[in-house]
């Protein structure tokens, strides 16, 4: 029940790469394989340099950017920068000289890369050394196919598959994909396409104010690149984007100045909602397409227990405890430990087991969770939002 969220702006009127982006003639046929990691990200490989390094395709990037591992390692000319905002807060970063960039049917040469510190809980737990972000993607029309775990690039203007279509759009102070959704009878604009962020809906706080009857059921933990950060959750029963329906959407509420107040925008989409669909974002054309995968609409998971956890090798620490959840009355705490669940200690065998999935365990179930002291602290689940 932790999802990550991973985004990275350069400040706006980043000077640009000093050779565009260069798509092959053969593009259509060649998909990028991708795994979707824990936390929903689009996780393949790409080359800097000749060299292979671990990419997330990340649109909510504003310019592309590696991590300072890497380019200390590939001994990329650095240059000190400012400071780069992201949803967590602002980061130090700086700026990278590489040769070249290739993945899949995109080539570009001189490439001038961000660089900042990549933590691996922004980034489905594994390290990533590279994210695309939209000054590589936005002047193709960008192709996701989820259910077979790949994506491509195309000319824009390409439709290769049917589905609904809403606006598109490159943003001008900040370029984002933006386009609009429609919740009950309001039309929300501004709403930023991330594939790098693996929520689902993630309003800022004065556009979900505008909302009647929102009012947020609990509290979630997210992370960024600055670290964690807390937001409101509820359940939306449905949003509309063009005329796709979609339902049972997990949506967060930023805190009052976040990220998207800073941008000038209302909110944000990510993969964890993408996931479920056929995707083409063609800013250039002016649309964003959808067609219903495998798992459009499927009811999202929900905790039942009330805590956010940590896994390590011989415990779990509590990471958050859910406001108004089963934890949360128990008296559970961040930075608390459970050695073990059930009478079964916390170790390899148990987290391959299917006792491992007692946080959303069924409502009702009683699950005994012994601290690392040895005390026994029985816990109730039930659904709370």
């Amino acid at each position: 029940m932790l999802f990550a969220l991973f985004l990275l702006l350069a400040a706006p009127g980043t000077p640009p790469a000093a050779a565009p982006p260069v798509l092959a003639a053969d593009a259509e046929g060649r998909w990028v394989p991708f795994e979707l990691t824990s936390a929903n990200q689009i996780r393949f490989t790409a080359l800097v340099n000749g060299r292979r390094v671990v990419a997330i395709l990340d649109t909510g990037v504003t310019t592309s950017a590696v991590s300072r591992r890497f380019a200390n390692a590939a001994k990329l000319v650095m240059q000190p920068g400012g400071d780069a905002l992201t949803v967590g807060g602002s980061v130090a970063a700086g700026w990278a000289e590489a040769a070249s960039l290739a993945f899949g049917p995109v080539a570009r040469g001189a490439t001038r890369f961000a660089v900042a510190d990549f933590a691996t809980a922004a980034t489905g737990g594994a390290p990533v050394d590279l994210l695309i972000g939209a000054d590589l993607t936005a002047p193709f029309a960008l192709d996701l196919d989820f259910d077979n775990r790949r994506f491509r690039l195309l000319r824009s203007g390409r439709l290769p598959f049917a589905g609904a279509s809403s606006r598109l759009r490159i943003g001008t102070d900040w370029p984002f994909y933006v386009t609009e959704v429609s919740i009950g009878d309001d039309k929300i604009d501004r709403i930023v396409i991330d594939t790098g962020d693996g929520t689902a809906l993630t309003l800022a706080q004065d556009a979900a104010a505008r909302l009647p009857g929102l009012a947020p059921a609990t509290s979630t933990l997210d992370y960024s690149i600055a670290g964690a950060t807390v937001a409101d959750l509820i359940m939306l029963p449905e949003l509309h984007s063009g005329t796709t329906a979609i339902r049972d959407v997990e949506m967060r509420i930023e805190s009052a100045g976040g990220f998207s107040t800073k941008t000038g925008m209302s909110g944000r989409i990510g993969s964890g909602l993408l996931r479920g669909y056929r995707v083409l974002l063609d800013p250039g054309a002016g649309r964003m397409v959808l067609a219903p995968g495998r798992t459009a609409n499927t009811p999202a998971v929900r905790s039942t227990s009330g805590l956010q956890l940590e896994a390590l090798p011989d415990r779990l620490r509590v990471l958050h405890v859910m406001r108004g959840g089963p934890a949360e009355a128990a008296g559970w705490h961040a930075g608390d430990t459970i050695c073990a669940v059930d009478g079964m200690p916390v170790d390899a065998r148990y987290a391959a087991s299917a006792r491992a999935r007692w946080p959303i365990g069924a409502a009702g179930r009683s699950v005994d969770l012994s601290d690392c002291s040895g005390t026994s602290h029985p816990l109730v689940l039930r659904n709370f939002y």
